[in-house]
């Protein structure tokens, strides 16, 4: 089951990616354009595959070798000075988490009683931070060739 939301949860980082990308995008692009429906949607399913997502790392944070387990078999104090135990214990999931607050805050923007264009400029921000938290947040493959402190 572990492996199975391991692979679950990598998938949907590609959903998100590529729903950040389209939100951007359309946000950046909109100009004095109506907020529409199909943008009030686009920022539903990037809100929903991010917190799905959230949900399956939590799951995976507390019960695999790279999380909670951890910092418990090795102590704080272990982990915070080994850079690549740092990353998975504390940083990928903190990161994260700020990631999906600024996601639904910029989904939350479409609900709020402001002209289209501003709804359009925050949400397009909000989205944008979000995804440089996230591209500088995720293991990638040529993270540990680069080292961990190359962010």
């Amino acid at each position: 089951m572990y492996t199975g939301l391991l692979h679950l949860h990598s998938f949907l980082r590609w959903i998100i990616l590529i729903l950040l990308l389209v939100n951007i995008f359309k946000h950046f692009s909109a100009g004095n354009r109506p907020f529409t429906a199909g943008d009030k949607k686009a920022g539903l399913f990037l809100m929903i595959a991010a917190h799905t997502t959230f949900l399956v790392g939590l799951y995976l944070w507390f019960a695999g070798a790279r999380g909670y387990q951890l910092i418990a078999n090795n102590g704080m104090s272990v982990v915070m000075k080994d850079s690549t135990m740092r990353f998975f214990a504390i940083e990928h999931i903190t990161a994260m988490l700020i990631a999906i607050v600024l996601i639904t805050i910029g989904r939350g923007v479409s609900k709020k009683n402001l002209p289209d264009a501003t709804k359009h400029k925050r949400s397009a921000i909000l989205f944008l931070i979000a995804l440089i938290i996230i591209l500088a947040s995720i293991p990638w493959p040529f993270r540990a060739a680069l080292g961990s402190n190359w962010i």
